[in-house]
C-alpha cells in the first residue's frame, strides 16, 4: 500500500513539474516572439528614417543643382 502510494505521489508530482515547464516554455516562446516583433518594428522605423533623410538631402541637392545651372544659362543667355 505504501509503495503504491509513494508511486501515486511521484505520478502527481511529475504531472505537476511536467505542467510547470510546459508553462515556462510557453512563456520563454511569447517572451521570444515579443522580443522578434519589437526588433522587427525598430528596424522598419530606422530604416525608413535613413529612407527619408535620405530623400531630403537629394530633393535638397537637386533644388540647389537646378537653381545654380537655371542662374549660369540665365547669365550666359544675357550676355
Amino acid at each position: 500500500m505504501k509503495m503504491r502510494q509513494s508511486l501515486s505521489h511521484f505520478e502527481r508530482a511529475l504531472e505537476a513539474e511536467t505542467e510547470i515547464d510546459r508553462d515556462r516554455r510557453e512563456a520563454l516562446r511569447r517572451a521570444a516572439e515579443r522580443r522578434a516583433r519589437k526588433r522587427a518594428i525598430e528596424r522598419h522605423t530606422r530604416d525608413g528614417q535613413a529612407r527619408f533623410i535620405l530623400l531630403s538631402i537629394t530633393l535638397a541637392t537637386t533644388a540647389v543643382v537646378v537653381s545654380i545651372l537655371m542662374f549660369r544659362l540665365l547669365y550666359v543667355l544675357l550676355e
